[in-house]
């Protein structure tokens, strides 16, 4: 039974936590808008893998990726090389089916699409700068830079890594730069070695790339290398940095590279944060990178926020109490989310690693792990159940 369905709900950004988090209030009857600061939806290049924990929560709210038309199942994922010999095939397909729901790799933007469709253009409000928010007799009331103010019973800040939310909450803080940069873009892009449903992971010394099968002829790269404090990658010459960086790598790799635009090339740097334990307090709380940033190294940052969104969904409709339901909520994802920001921070050192002793030696325990470690480890992440409240 829905506990709070005549609550308001104002969700601070509408990327994928935020998004999430307004259709999942939805779903359990709740009313919530989105504010956005950017003047209209994110244009952007970049895609990412939705885990079967992600996925199984879209399809309770009715989002089902297997079928949506966009995107394309993954079910056979490689780890090589960087010349391109196999290190160790990494069962997916059984993996998925043993958990129930599928892996997709899919465009932002066309997840973010179906999230507006599920919401409709009414409950996002664009170009809503947060400027801060104060407790009122009826809530919270969030100010905007153009002067208004909206009045809300919860206020969910889900503006990401740089969340404005999330200073009021924890005080100033830098990221943590962990010293890659990763560069990242969608095209359009076929190759006999890029099969479909396939993803393959390359790795190097300090490098590492990643060449996903998009569907309908489109695929999805992303590449990292070790660089210093004060790199900067100049639009001009970003593809010129890549391809110096990987132009000796598998066929498949370089073709990749030289198909794509300079322009439509985004780096970005290897940032999170020290896990937070407090996330809210009183009618506030924070969701996906506002909460927990993390690595990209367990595919997981897109995933824990889809997660968010509908438990603390789903803490609301369950709760008398607004203020309870948030704390609940939040008690409920820190175990988890901290185990992934961590596992991603000890995954990445292994995965940027430079000594060339060091590099075959994690080569040669990846291609001789046992496949019931190998299964574990993958299947960890991507291993979610819904909660159930007292």
């Amino acid at each position: 039974m829905n506990k709070n369905r005549d609550i308001r709900v104002a969700v601070i950004g509408a990327g994928l936590a935020g998004l999430t988090t307004a259709a999942a209030l939805r779903h359990f009857g709740i009313d919530a808008e989105v504010y956005e600061a950017a003047a209209d939806k994110r244009a952007t290049g970049a895609a990412l893998g939705v885990g079967s924990n992600a996925t199984k929560v879209l399809r309770e709210l009715g989002i089902d990726l297997a079928s949506a038309g966009v995107g394309q199942i993954t079910d056979r994922f490689e780890l090589r090389t960087q010349g391109g010999e196999l290190i160790r095939r990494v069962p997916m397909a059984s993996m998925t089916e043993e958990l129930g729901a599928p892996l997709v790799t899919i465009r932002r933007s066309d997840l973010a699409d179906l999230l507006h469709g599920f919401l409709g253009d009414r409950k996002v409000n664009y170009g809503a700068k947060l400027t801060g928010y104060r407790r009122t007799p009826e809530g919270v009331a969030a100010e905007f830079g153009d002067g208004s103010v909206v009045v809300a019973d919860i206020l969910v800040g889900a503006d990401g890594i740089h969340s404005s939310v999330r200073r009021e909450i924890a005080g100033h803080d830098e990221p943590v730069n962990h010293g890659y940069v990763c560069w990242l873009a969608t095209i359009p892009f076929t190759h006999a070695k890029l099969p479909p449903g396939y993803a393959g992971h390359y790795w190097g010394r300090g490098k590492r790339f990643g060449l996903m099968d998009l569907g309908n002829g489109s695929a999805y790269w992303w590449a990292t290398k070790n660089v210093s404090d004060d790199y900067r990658s100049a639009r001009d010459s970003v593809k010129d940095d890549v391809l110096a960086s990987f132009g000796d790598w598998a066929d498949e790799v370089v073709a990749a590279i030289e198909a794509t635009p300079a322009a439509d090339i985004m780096a970005v740097p290897a940032w999170d944060r020290p896990f937070l334990e407090n996330w809210g307090n009183g009618p506030v709380t924070l969701v996906g990178d506002a909460a927990h940033p993390m690595l990209a190294s367990l595919a997981q940052g897109g995933g824990s926020s889809i997660e968010d969104g509908y438990v603390l969904a789903s803490a609301l409709a369950s709760h008398n109490n607004g203020e309870e339901a948030l704390r609940a909520y939040e008690e409920s994802r820190r175990e988890r989310t901290r185990m992934l920001v961590e596992t991603s921070r000890q995954v990445s050192k292994i995965e940027q690693i430079e000594s060339p002793v060091l590099c075959a030696l994690r080569n040669r325990v990846l291609r001789y792990m046992p496949d019931s470690v190998v299964r574990k480890q993958n299947m960890a992440p991507m291993i979610f159940n819904f909660p159930v409240w007292n």
